[in-house]
């Protein structure tokens, strides 16, 4: 059976709700994750498209899968491998510039323990993104729809990671060579690695702290630009409903090859959650995002991309694994205003 036929059969398993979980003495485990949605845009009734700066939820006015995830993990003392084949808009839009099978990899990575005493492993292949608190996983999320700031920063990279967690796990490090910016294979031309860090401080049960940065080009040897970018966030647990999040993403780009001038963007987003009780959970966002010289989006606008955001959703789990989402947003851009209402029923084991 050939991987385009796996890969096809493993989408229609968990769209159709079949799913197994399977775990034997060797640590092999068997998990997925399906969301289906329907999103309606009031100011772009008639098209079936989201902006293209939007890649997570970008059908409208469609019953659409967003993600459907099949993944295999098999963990021992001293490695641990995933592979998770995807389908669904996000995958369409996200690794749209991959060829082929590469398509359909959401992850595939290989680790080894390089320490028999200490939490120290090497991780290589494609792997879950250094940058950021959210996930294309959206059960994972307190919101529905994903943030500019998400949307726009790598949800996925391919490379090598080595990480460290000290002993009282207060401490996480992690140091990545990496193929560029959200890619699996390099850009055409490209020979110039990408490098990144991942700095995580837990001082407490109710805090998480977070610094993560990426340093390289995405574009070909002879046009290349370095971006230089930096990602914060700051997690709190108030209380055993409400939590907050707040991240900050600032970034700069070379201007040409060997200027000395960079065009800047930055982004910002605070998100509350509100869980009233097992079932039923609130959740607020704010956000803004700048782009005044296109690095990242690119608009017809000469004064570049500015949006401002708000959102608000309801969240009801059906079962514990379960639930059924459902989110208001407006997306106030310079020259228009996005009204969009969006239902989720999602599913993760």
């Amino acid at each position: 059976m050939n991987m385009k036929y796996n890969a096809t059969l493993a989408g229609l398993m968990v769209c159709c709700g079949f799913w197994v979980q399977a775990q034997d003495n060797k640590g092999v485990h068997i998990s997925g994750y399906a969301e289906v949605y329907y999103q309606h845009d009031f100011g772009a009734a008639k098209s079936n498209q989201r902006p293209n700066f939007i890649y997570s939820h970008n059908r409208n006015n469609e019953v659409s899968l967003n993600l459907g995830m099949i993944k295999a993990s098999y963990v021992t003392e001293r490695m641990r491998t995933n592979l998770g084949i995807g389908v669904g808009s996000y995958m369409n839009a996200s690794y749209g510039g991959e060829p082929d099978v590469l398509k359909n990899i959401y992850e595939a990575n290989i680790g080894v323990r390089l320490s028999p005493s200490r939490d120290l492993w090497l991780d290589v292949g494609v792997l879950p993104s250094h940058i950021g608190f959210e996930s294309a996983l959206g059960m994972d999320c307190p919101t529905l729809t994903r943030s500019i700031m998400a949307e726009n920063s790598p949800y996925f990279e391919t490379g090598a990671k080595l990480s460290y967690q000290t002993e009282n796990k207060k401490w996480q490090l992690a140091l990545l060579v990496l193929n560029g910016w959200q890619r699996i294979q390099r850009v055409e031309g490209n020979t110039t690695p990408a490098f990144g860090h991942q700095l995580t401080f837990r001082p407490s049960e109710r805090w998480t702290l977070n610094s993560s940065s990426f340093v390289g080009s995405d574009k070909p040897d002879s046009t290349r630009q370095m971006r230089y970018f930096h990602n914060l966030y700051a997690q709190y647990q108030w209380s055993e409903k409400i939590n907050f999040t707040a991240g900050f993403d600032i970034g700069a780009e070379q201007q040409e090859k060997g200027a000395d001038k960079y065009r800047h963007w930055y982004t910002a987003v605070w998100i509350m959650q509100y869980r009233l009780n097992t079932k039923l959970a609130l959740a607020g966002r704010m956000e803004y995002f700048k782009d005044r010289n296109g690095v990242i989006i690119a608009v017809e606008d000469e004064r570049g991309m500015r949006a401002l955001g708000a959102s608000a959703n309801v969240d009801y789990h059906i079962l514990p694994n379960l639930v059924w989402r459902t989110e208001l947003k407006n997306l106030a851009l310079r020259d228009r205003s996005h009204w969009s209402a969006t239902t989720a029923l999602a599913v993760k084991f």
